[in-house]
């Protein structure tokens, strides 16, 4: 039986707590959700018939008789409403609407410069978003939660980020505030290394309790699943591996101040760094890329030591949260085995053999979609949740 007062304790409605019941998709009767709730058969019929009305169930068939009229099942209606995800990244920017089960309706790609500030930013994904909902002919009502990630860190409870180096103008800026004047819902602010990580999840690895998605790109940080929840921490910059130090960085110079930072060692711009200072011309990560695919050594050599660098990271990670799944994404994951190669060697080497077991190391698998993925699952979460719900009542 579900212990319906304890998910009642913000003093949501009956229906939404029935919701959450549905919510995974399984069909189920009325008979059936009386016995998961222990709640009347008449009280389960109203709360049944208030998620009809909203659209966010419907009849999907009848159960298999057992003698007299076959009972009718119910389940979540993926298509009643619509979720917008963007990835807002230095550089790029992609919006996609996804339905209820985060399956992708459609998308839009602009290039886009972070630093141009965000109103600017901004403003591009609200025109987006209204061009993107009248493509797919779908009224602007049925829009109920917007997910956006940021490279940056953000303060979750308030949706702001917070001191981002390389995204100036956003310092504390009330992203959710500003685009709520324009679109009136709910909208979702995370790290776009954490909503990779939910992606990621969501995509390739369901059944697992225990992840961490580790983005090797301009930056480099890691997303950390934990009991099956995104883990924030207590300022919303746990994952924050970049900035680790690393024996082998000793003396090198970092941009957040402090010198022998992981990052200034193994991203994209400090492997290029180190291959243009031994002749190579190279300015980028995406430069680095390139050379490691056409076989270059020195790219190889440099891109298999970045590994191992953020293998030494990982290790004390291993030690400390004891994942099953380290998933690797971001720009440079596109070199291939070489960098992930370099981060088993260390990891498999220095951690001990029963945290290491049943631990998978290997190419994230959503790759470029994860961050629109784990952004339509952080507002999909937000506007299916018993609030969620509760807040649907009023508009509908």
């Amino acid at each position: 039986m579900v212990d319906i007062s304890r998910v009642s304790a913000l003093g949501t409605s009956g229906a939404s707590e029935l919701f959450q019941l549905l919510r995974d998709g399984q069909p189920r009767t009325r008979a059936e959700l009386a016995t998961l709730t222990g709640l009347a058969r008449s009280t389960i019929a109203a709360r049944v018939e208030t998620l009809m009305s909203l659209e966010l169930i419907s009849p999907v068939g009848d159960a298999a008789s057992t003698g007299g009229r076959p009972s009718s099942q119910f389940a979540l209606n993926p298509s009643a409403r619509v979720v917008l995800a963007a990835d807002l990244g230095a550089s790029h920017a992609t919006l996609a609407a996804t339905d209820l089960a985060g399956t992708v309706l459609g998308e839009v790609h602009q290039a886009i410069d972070i630093a141009s500030g965000p109103e600017a930013v901004l403003g591009w994904m609200v025109s987006a978003a209204r061009e993107l909902l009248d493509q797919l002919e779908r009224p602007h009502h049925d829009l109920i939660a917007i997910g956006v990630g940021v490279p940056g860190p953000v303060q979750h409870s308030t949706g702001r980020p917070v001191n981002p180096p390389i995204m100036p103008g956003w310092d504390r800026f009330d992203v959710p505030g500003w685009v709520q004047q324009h679109l009136e819902v709910p909208v979702l602010v995370d790290n776009d290394v954490n909503i990779m990580a939910l992606g990621e999840r969501a995509f390739a690895w369901p059944n697992s309790e225990h992840l961490m998605f580790v983005k090797v790109a301009t930056g480099i940080g890691a997303g950390v699943i934990s009991g099956g929840l995104l883990q924030r921490g207590a300022q919303g910059i746990a994952g924050d591996i970049g900035h680790v130090q690393v024996a082998r960085g000793a003396g090198v110079p970092c941009h957040c101040g402090n010198r022998g930072c992981l990052e200034a060692l193994a991203s994209g711009p400090a492997i290029a760094r180190s291959l243009r200072e031994s002749g190579l011309d190279v300015s980028t990560g995406r430069d680095v890329v390139e050379l490691v695919k056409r076989g270059n050594l020195d790219a190889i050599q440099a891109v298999r030591q970045a590994g191992r660098d953020i293998g030494e990271v990982l290790t004390a990670a291993v030690s400390l949260i004891n994942p099953s799944v380290i998933a690797i994404g971001g720009s440079m994951a596109r070199a291939g085995e070489h960098l992930i190669a370099g981060v088993r060697e260390v990891v498999y080497t220095r951690s001990m053999p029963l945290a290491t077991e049943h631990l998978s190391i290997v190419q994230s698998s959503a790759a470029e979609n994860a961050a629109v993925l784990g952004a339509s699952m952080l507002a999909i979460h937000h506007a299916l949740s018993p609030e969620g719900v509760d807040a649907l009542a009023p508009r509908a």
